[in-house]
């Protein structure tokens, strides 16, 4: 049974520390909601499973001086667990995010825990004017807060290019393929797909111009979560949206772009795959939503 709230029902059903509102709950969508990533088709490692080593620290909060975690991965939050160094993540390029995790011995107030405290913010799902449906906050939001986690079916490469191609034009294609480099040839792939499982992620739209930026952050798993923060100070009532290329901006990573000719020569294998119109209103808007065509190749 859905929670009550003052101003409408959860659509996490109890499973966010803050309710998750939904001024159309009997019309929204139907899918299972889940607050954090679970194993999918193809996916070797279990998302829930502890296999990061962890630190002794026994203050209530880390410092880099006496912190492994921090030590090692270096510091991605100050005091309040604002996002450092978000400029750096604006380019394109961002240090690894890793968290205090289970094993460690720090408290649960720890400044390196943000991510995993899960929801804090009080988010509404609506329906927008030419966009389907949304998300937006109901609270202001200062730039470098997290948000929310883009949670869903982590899934292999194979089964991702299997979804995909299975799709119709009408239908909405969910899945976020991340890829991290590290060194040259050294990448990792991550592909997450909430069409059926999923979070209040999966109601964010596309911008041209977003407010928010997705960042990889590893806490108890090898396999990241994708979280979104804030970019720059968010007010009230303002639609969330990111940049589904995974760029900032109009920069986006030429790996998710291809050029017109092999765009094109991509479409005549994969005709029910169309370039779907972008509605986000931006100054600069390129008029189409990205496209990951390597999930095809």
């Amino acid at each position: 049974m859905n929670v009550f709230d003052k101003r409408g029902l959860d659509l996490s059903n109890g499973l966010e520390d803050v309710p998750v509102l939904c001024e159309e709950l009997t019309s929204c969508p139907t899918f299972q909601y889940c607050s954090d990533n679970i194993q999918g088709p193809g996916c070797t490692t279990d998302p829930s499973e502890v296999s990061l080593p962890g630190c002794s620290c026994l203050l209530r909060s880390c410092c880099t001086e006496s912190c492994l975690c921090l030590q090692t991965y270096g510091q991605a939050y100050d005091g309040a667990g604002t996002l450092l160094n978000l400029s750096r993540a604006d380019s394109g390029y961002c240090s690894p995010v890793f968290e205090c995790n289970a094993l460690c011995t720090c408290s649960d107030a720890c400044s390196n825990r943000v991510v995993q405290r899960g929801l804090q913010l009080r988010l509404e799902v609506y329906r927008t004017m030419n966009r389907g449906w949304g998300a937006r906050t109901l609270q202001r939001i200062p730039r470098g807060t997290f948000v929310c986690e883009y949670a869903g079916e982590v899934i292999s490469f194979e089964e991702a290019r299997r979804r995909q191609l299975a799709q119709s034009s009408e239908e909405n294609n969910y899945i976020i393929a991340v890829r991290e480099h590290a060194g040259t040839g050294s990448v990792t792939e991550t592909f997450v797909d909430p069409a059926q499982v999923g979070n209040v992620g999966r109601f964010l739209n596309h911008s041209c111009q977003p407010n928010l930026i997705m960042l990889p952050v590893r806490v108890h798993s090898v396999i990241p979560r994708l979280a979104l923060f804030a970019e720059r100070d968010i007010d009230a009532h303002e639609e969330l949206t990111f940049d589904y290329s995974g760029g900032h901006g109009n920069q986006r990573p030429a790996e998710l772009l291809p050029t017109q000719s092999g765009a094109a020569a991509q479409a005549s294998r994969t005709d029910s795959l169309q370039r779907k119109a972008c509605h986000c209103g931006a100054n600069d808007c390129t008029h189409f939503l990205p496209l990951d065509l390597s999930v095809l190749s």
